[in-house]
Formats: C-alpha cells, structure tokens, sequence
C-alpha cells in the first residue's frame, strides 16, 4: 500500500516538473517571438517619464509626472466643458469605467454626430505603449492625440482658443496650472492637451499575462497557454507583438479584403497602413475593427486569420485564442472622479 502510495507521488511529482518545464519553455517561446510585460514598479514610471520627454510634452516645462501634473490632467481628461457645448470629455468616447472606450460602433460626438468615417473609438488603457495613435497613425504621441478630437467638428467642436480661454476663466483651474508647472507658466492650448497625456500615460492594466512572462507558470491556467501557444503558431503576433500586442502601423486585408471593408471610406494612411489595435483589456473593447462590426471576438479572430494571414482558424482554435485574450484583462489604476470648480462669469457660454 505504502509502495503504491509512494510511486503515485513519484508519478505526480514527475508530471508537475514536467508541466513546469512546458511552461518555462513557453514563457520563452512567447518572448522569443517578440511579446513583452508591462514594466512595473520603478522601471514602469522611468519609462512613463521617458516617453513624457522623449514625445515633447509639456514644452519648456520639463515634465516630472508629478502627481500635481497627473491630478490636473485627469481633471481636463473628464471635463465636458472642453467641448464647445460643454457636454463632450475624453472620457465620453475613452470611458474609463468601460475599458477606455465606448462600446458602440461608431464614435458619437457633438450634436450626436456619428465619426464620418465610421471609425470606432480605440481604448485608452496602455496607449502609452502604442507607437503611434490614431487608426491611420498621424498622431506620435499622447500629447497630440489629445489636440485632435478637442478641434474635430464632430467629435468637441472647439476651438483652441475658445479652450483656453474657457480653463484661464476658472480661477481654480489657473491656480493648479501654477502648481503644476510654476508661477510663470503660459496656459496653452499645447499645455492642455500635454497635461492630458500625462494623465492617460498613468492608465496602464498589467494582468495575469505580464506575471506569466515575468516568469510566473501559475499564472496562466493550462486553457490560456494552450490559447497562448496558439496565437504564436498561427502566426498572430506578426502583428500584434511587443509590450502592447499592438500599437504598430501594419498593412491591412493583405491576402484577400476585410469583410466589412464598405462600412465606412476609412482606407488607412498612405500607404495602406492602419494601427494595429492592442489586444490589452479585448475582453472589455468591443465591437472590434476600425469600424467596429464584429461583436464577438471570436469571429474577428477568424476574420484575421484569413484576411491577414491567409489560414482557416477554427471554430476551435479561434475559441483557445478567445480563452488566452481572458488572460489580458488587467489590473485598472484606481480613479476618483475629480469634482470640477465652478464657472465665473468670465468663462464663455456653451454653443449648441
């Protein structure tokens, strides 16, 4: 009894060590095909401040992340005010509350305006990680991102004095300015749109994923890595790759065309190129695609599959893909919705 009893942990033992190995050897078959966690801890805010710099924010100011900084970008990131009607904020098509976007196919903005190119709104989560922003990629950082929609006739409708002009009314707003930046600082609409960044740079959702390529096997079930293993042999990370599997400019629809290509007159830049979207958080963005028409992941993966790479995923294989992307679904920063001082009489009226 006790020989049989001690052969079976034998058995055991050999299979855990063995299981272990796979996963070792995936963890390195995943960063060998170009997959990266995200930093964390003193690496993570190095690299935040970096990429402040590196992307010119805040001109002349040299930005520190400070948390005086980040509080008063979070502010400008949730108010409606910025809008020329004082109804639309970055958080209306980027909703933190909804995995950084909003979960309808075409970005909606002033006067209920549909995107005219029926593009859907990326999510804001880890865009820090993206090499460029926007779907055609015109935008190399955070800082001008934050500019574009602000003008869009459709998406805020303001203009950039008409912001200024709006955020130097409230006394509050100047006084944290100040705080932010020095007594001397010029409120710009540069500035704004900078102090933003700096806010999203901070909205970064590491998950069990970034633990399992630090090196934790237990962090992925044996479903996920098989889903893992899956995505890397079919060949997905061509594309989706790097800290933020994604967040490049790739050709679109390379071996036959996109289904949907028709909804919409979006063609990328150029070139043909469009951003690859992150795989980050999946789970939460839906409808997927620049223009938003599939709702189940599961069928954009197949769609991928034949319109990238020219295979047949699956129902199965697009269903261990599924199961992997479970594992992407990370931590989010938690967020105080900031309360936002009062207008003066100074400050201009909201035009419908």
């Amino acid at each position: 009894m006790k020989k049989t009893a001690l052969i079976g942990s034998v058995i055991t033992f050999c299979a855990i060590n063995a299981f272990g190995a796979i996963n070792q050897e995936l963890i390195q078959k995943a960063k060998n095909s170009g997959l990266q966690p995200i930093p964390s801890g003193k690496a993570l805010a190095a690299y935040q401040l970096q990429k402040a710099k590196d992307t010119d924010l805040a001109t002349g100011y040299n930005p520190k992340m400070t948390q005086a900084q980040i509080e008063l970008g979070k502010k400008l990131y949730f108010d409606p005010r910025i809008s020329s009607s004082n109804l639309i904020s970055c958080n209306t098509c980027h909703n933190l509350a909804l995995g950084g976007v909003d979960v309808v196919p075409v970005a909606i903005g002033e006067k209920w305006q549909p995107n005219p190119h029926h593009l859907n709104s990326p999510t804001v989560y880890n865009s820090v990680f993206n090499s460029v922003q926007f779907w055609d990629g015109r935008a190399f950082h955070l800082g001008d991102q934050a500019q574009g929609p602000i003008q869009n006739p459709v998406e805020m409708a303001a203009t950039p004095k008409l912001v200024v002009e709006k955020i130097t009314s409230i006394p509050a707003y100047v006084d944290e300015f100040k705080k932010a930046y020095g007594n001397k600082v010029k409120i710009d609409f540069k500035l704004i749109g900078d102090t933003i960044a700096m806010f999203e740079e901070t909205l970064v959702t590491p998950s069990r994923y970034d633990d399992f390529l630090n090196g934790n096997p237990k962090a992925l079930s044996k479903q996920e890595q098989e889903g893992l293993n899956t995505f890397i042999d079919k060949g997905c990370i061509a594309c989706h790759n790097g800290i933020n599997l994604g967040g490049t400019m790739q050709p679109f629809g390379i071996v036959k065309p996109y289904e949907f290509a028709n909804v919409g007159d979006f063609k990328g830049d150029a070139n043909g190129m469009v951003k690859v979207p992150t795989l980050r958080n999946i789970a939460e963005t839906m409808p997927y695609f620049h223009n938003g028409q599939y709702w189940d992941v599961k069928d954009a993966i197949k769609e991928m599959g034949a319109i990238q790479l020219g295979i047949t995923i699956n129902d199965q294989e697009a269903k261990k893909i599924e199961t992997f992307f479970q594992s992407l679904t990370g931590t989010k920063p938690t967020i105080t919705y900031p309360v936002l001082a009062p207008v003066t009489d100074k400050t201009p009226k909201p035009i419908f």
